[in-house]
């Protein structure tokens, strides 16, 4: 991609802000993160040292102001403002790529696709999970073959945090989206949908574990695939001992990965794609998910399987070529919407204590 890069204005300098969505996008060949949006002045001078040459405003109406001087909007501040900031970037004639979950609802997510539709505008979904490195090792097994028909498909993404942190993440007001169910729910959610299709019941447990605690921290779903493929997926703050990542099985084989994807830990410490060569996203060989049958790997059954690299960089990457060479929308508010449909199901499942047809 050549010419004058799109200028990018994002909304929320936070976590997810500053972490990931400023980093990736001034690492991609075609984006220029223009304006930061952030009325907390720590959080201005943050973005002023990180990325010297961008803009900062207080308000994203400021951003709206100016629409003209823009040509993408990114929001990644706290869920409960993700339908409202989108509505407004599109109807001011911009573009969107929005944070997980897009939306509260699944019909709101269908409104917003809706919209952007009918203004001819991309609006993309921030998966960058889709791009974790053990999730594409994965991908690559199954399309190759090397399971067989995949059984079960059971997924972790569990934390020990016996203390809480605070913050709307883990408000108790449904208004504000929190709880991991909608958090890293959203995450294992979409990737079984990638993976195995649309899911036909779901049954689910919610908890509320730690004192103190308004919105549920350790959490269970389980999933019927159409395609009879069964995925076990759990979300938790209060795991003691971490069980592994993925455990799938298959008619002929199954694999067993345990440990996160470096990228999140690497740009929470400062390292950037790019400034990195050819190591981003790469784990040593020690952490290595394994491939075999009839024996548990922790004893040594099965073969090594590189992991291959992880890769946030491409949801971006994908994204610029949607709005500069007319390339595919690399995660669509439909898709968001479908998880939505799942994650909706999941509370009604979890309060009445009943399976839930979709």
């Amino acid at each position: 991609m050549t010419g004058t890069p799109l200028r990018v204005g994002l909304v929320g300098y936070g976590l997810a802000g500053s972490v990931f969505h400023a980093p990736l996008i001034a690492a991609t060949q075609g984006l220029a993160l223009d304006t930061v949006v952030t009325s907390n002045p720590e959080r201005q001078a943050q973005a002023r040292a990180e990325h010297p040459d961008v803009r900062v405003a207080a308000s994203a109406d400021e951003l709206w102001a100016r629409a003209g001087e823009l040509d993408l909007i990114v929001v990644a501040s706290p869920n409960r403002t993700h339908v409202p900031l989108a509505t407004a970037a599109l109807e001011a004639g911009l573009p969107v790529v929005v944070d997980k979950p897009v939306a509260g609802t699944a019909a709101q997510a269908r409104a917003l696709a809706e919209l952007a539709e009918k203004r001819g505008l991309l609006l993309s979904v921030f998966q960058n999970r889709r791009w974790d490195n053990d999730f594409l090792t994965l991908r690559r097994l199954i399309a190759d073959g090397e399971l067989g028909e995949v059984y079960r498909f059971e997924s972790r993404f569990e934390r020990w945090r016996p203390q809480l942190k605070g913050g709307w993440r883990e408000s108790g007001d449904p208004a504000e989206i929190g709880g991991l169910l909608y958090d890293l729910g959203s995450h294992v959610v979409d990737q079984a949908l990638v993976l195995f299709g649309p899911v036909t019941s779901v049954y689910a447990e919610t908890d509320v574990r730690r004192e103190g605690a308004r919105t549920d921290d350790d959490t269970f779903l389980a999933l019927t695939h159409a395609s009879g493929v069964r995925s076990h997926l759990y979300v938790s703050a209060t795991t003691a001992q971490l069980g592994p990542r993925f455990r799938v099985l298959g008619s002929k084989a199954g694999y067993v990965k345990h440990g996160l994807d470096p990228q999140e830990a690497a740009l929470r410490e400062g390292s950037r794609p790019g400034a990195s060569g050819a190591g981003w996203g790469a784990e040593p060989e020690e952490l290595w998910g394994r491939l075999g049958a009839g024996e548990s790997p922790v004893t040594g059954g099965g073969s090594p399987v590189r992991t291959l690299p992880g890769d946030y960089p491409a949801y971006y990457a994908a994204v610029a070529r949607a709005l500069l060479s007319d390339g595919p929308n690399p995660v669509t508010a439909l898709e968001a919407a479908a998880t939505l449909d799942i994650l909706e199901a999941a509370r009604r499942s979890a309060a009445e204590k009943a399976t839930v047809t979709l």
